[in-house]
């Protein structure tokens, strides 16, 4: 229970509404047990007072019948409303939480989780944490203090049947949650498991449908899809049987229960021998009594699979970042000049390391690419230059500042990064490019950049209010690519870093996104790395990399005519 405990103390941001919840929630057995309790001994003393033939009072009993009625039917519909939005209130506070443990982490922290694990984590296992208000401290809480009032209304007429209800009650809210824990554990613990296994095996199915697809395996793909699903659908079936065990192991509870009760009050209730009405009252008084015992089987059935994701959330939160920033900002560098010196990395259980005592100096204002073949380290210097990675040995220094003086905040606005992976959200168009900038820019501004980078057919109809979709679905990929170019033009930032821009592209496109950053670079240093010799002739240096040293160094020309490899290469893309 000790790993809930950081989850409990987010609830108290929501103390006001849960107590308010909990206070209905208990007017509502309150209400439930007077009704039926009130109703039993009515009917009875209705009955024995017809047949002696005696005046009886049916105006007050009748009264609270129907106050009862009426408060449990509003107490119920409060409680439901209070304590729903109390849980949806929370999970909101659990899913910022959760989010804000996420920023800091660097891929170091997350490498070996799948994506589709990591949004089953943010967004199943948080949504399973909703258990613990709703099913675990609601339920219980409830069920202590009624117990208290029972024992107290009980009392009144007999202690002795008081001491034997509650005692039968307590019994069963120490045996039964224990016993229903352990049908429940392993069960919920699979729930979990395989749940999250499905959803990571169809985020990747989905994902790569355009590869299963090319090579033949989108037929087998479905089918392991589907096995998948079956296991998870084996492991529901399993709960639900559980569930139906539990109820009937519940009801056998309460009936030995309102057995007992019938059986003890029928030779008197205090000091009414024989009971007459009051033996109706008690028994109806147990007989009500189920609806508190109820949630004792849903709490603590579902508690292994509470714990569970908890655990996983915790492997998240409770985290430290393996990259810090100080707190003291530095401020915005004031140019762009990269020196980087003796730089090594390897990545974690790597045989080899990816960059080996790299040096490389850039002089701030200039235009340098940095080529190589796929593996060779070109993306990973970008990741170290950027800090999603630490390296080992070496330092890499920014306007004559190494990168770990720079707070997170004045890092990533001295430089600006277009990748190959441009990332929409399911938001407007003006939202999106908005992502780019810490501070608000005018409409006119947003416009003239789209214009900019050739996507003024998407200004038609609704304009930068136009909705593009879950990962800009609405768009073809170029237009996603050029979004992302529109991004780094709205950026004032010293340093521009191009990972691969134009990837994936046609030639008459990738010249035109290459033409407009080379003119947004004026006065900027710009870093780019391509494995294309698309713009070479427009940068002041070209270094080859390889097996994560510099091999080869010059100017386009200088390359072309004393390195061969480089000019095979130039002739094959050119042919």
């Amino acid at each position: 229970m000790k790993l809930l405990l950081p989850f409990l103390q987010l609830f108290r941001r929501q103390w006001l509404m849960m107590t308010l919840g909990l206070l209905l929630s208990l007017l509502t057995l309150i209400a439930g047990i007077g009704l039926l309790s009130l109703s039993g001994w009515f009917l009875s003393a209705t009955a024995v007072a017809g047949l002696a033939g005696v005046g009886m009072n049916y105006f007050t009993p009748a009264g609270g019948v129907r106050m009862f009625s009426i408060m449990r039917t509003a107490s119920r519909y409060g409680d439901r409303v209070l304590t729903h939005e109390a849980t949806f209130r929370i999970l909101t506070e659990l899913r910022c939480w959760a989010w804000k443990s996420l920023l800091p982490l660097s891929e170091r922290n997350l490498s070996g989780m799948r994506r589709g694990d990591l949004l089953n984590r943010l967004v199943a296992d948080i949504d399973t944490l909703d258990h613990l208000y709703l099913r675990l401290l609601t339920p219980l809480a409830s069920y202590a203090l009624m117990l208290l009032l029972l024992f107290a209304f009980v009392g009144w007429f007999d202690v002795h049947l008081a001491l034997l209800l509650c005692g039968g009650l307590l019994l069963a809210a120490i045996v039964l949650p224990s016993l229903f824990y352990q049908l429940g554990k392993m069960p919920g613990r699979q729930l979990i498991e395989q749940r999250q296994h499905y959803r990571v095996r169809l985020l990747e199915w989905l994902s790569g449908q355009a590869e299963l697809t090319l090579f033949a395996a989108a037929a087998d793909a479905r089918k392991t899809l589907a096995q998948v699903e079956q296991h998870w659908l084996n492991s529901q079936q399993r709960m639900a049987t559980i569930s139906g065990l539990s109820q009937g192991l519940l009801i056998l509870f309460h009936g030995c229960l309102v057995l007992l009760m019938l059986w003890y009050a029928a030779s008197g209730v205090g000091s009414a021998v024989p009971p007459g009405p009051l033996l109706a009252l008690m028994v109806f008084c147990v007989l009500s009594s189920f609806e508190l015992m109820m949630p004792l089987a849903g709490a603590f059935q579902q508690l292994s699979a509470t714990m569970l994701a908890a655990r996983r959330v915790a492997d998240i939160t409770e985290q430290t970042p393996d990259i810090s920033f100080p707190a003291v900002s530095l401020g915005k560098a004031a140019n762009g000049e990269l020196l980087i010196s003796d730089l090594s990395f390897s990545y974690p259980q790597a045989s080899q390391p990816v960059l080996q005592q790299l040096s490389l100096k850039i002089a701030a204002g200039s235009k340098v690419a940095l080529l190589g073949k796929t593996g060779c380290g070109k993306s990973t210097l970008l990741s170290l230059i950027t800090r999603q990675w630490q390296s080992q040995h070496g330092t890499i220094q920014l306007a004559g500042k190494t990168l770990e003086s720079y707070d997170e905040q004045s890092l990533r606005a001295s430089m600006t990064v277009v990748s190959q992976r441009v990332a929409l959200l399911s938001a407007t168009l003006r939202d999106n490019l908005q992502l780019a900038l810490p501070e608000k820019v005018s409409d006119e501004r947003l416009s003239q950049v789209l214009q900019q980078v050739g996507l003024a057919n998407l200004l038609e109809d609704q304009g930068l209010n136009a909705w593009i979709g879950e990962g800009g679905r609405q768009l073809s990929g170029g237009e996603q690519r050029r979004i992302g170019v529109a991004r780094a033009l709205l950026r004032d930032a010293p340093l521009l870093l191009l990972d691969e821009p134009t990837e994936g592209l046609d030639r008459r496109t990738e010249q035109e996104i290459l033409r407009l950053l080379l003119a947004h670079a004026q006065g900027k240093t710009l870093l780019m790395i391509s494995h294309r010799l698309t713009g070479m002739a427009q940068m002041d240096a070209i270094h080859l990399l390889e097996d994560g040293q510099i091999v080869a160094s010059g100017s386009h020309g200088q390359l072309l005519s004393h390195t061969p490899a480089y000019a095979r290469l130039y002739q094959q893309l050119r042919d």
